[in-house]
């Protein structure tokens, strides 16, 4: 009797273990993807899409600030 209890327990905790590890996901966010560039008199421009937010994001430099990125512009698609 003792040893068809255990053998039940030890069945019902590797069915749930088994079931715990299939049930684990891993959140996995895609990467921000470039569009395109322009520049003209000095200021750079660049587009990115983040497929995780869909949001389109505009970032601006100048030879004025080279060091210096900006990137506050951001539109959310529908």
């Amino acid at each position: 009797m003792i040893k068809v209890a255990g053998v039940a327990l030890i069945t019902a905790l590797v069915g749930y273990c088994i079931y715990a590890v299939a049930e684990t996901r891993i959140d996995v966010r895609p990467a921000v993807t470039p569009i395109g560039t322009s520049s003209s008199d000095g200021e750079s421009f660049a587009w990115f899409y983040d497929p995780g937010d869909r949001a389109v994001y505009v970032c601006r430099t100048s030879k004025a600030a080279a060091a210096a990125v900006e990137c506050k512009g951001k539109a959310t698609l529908p």
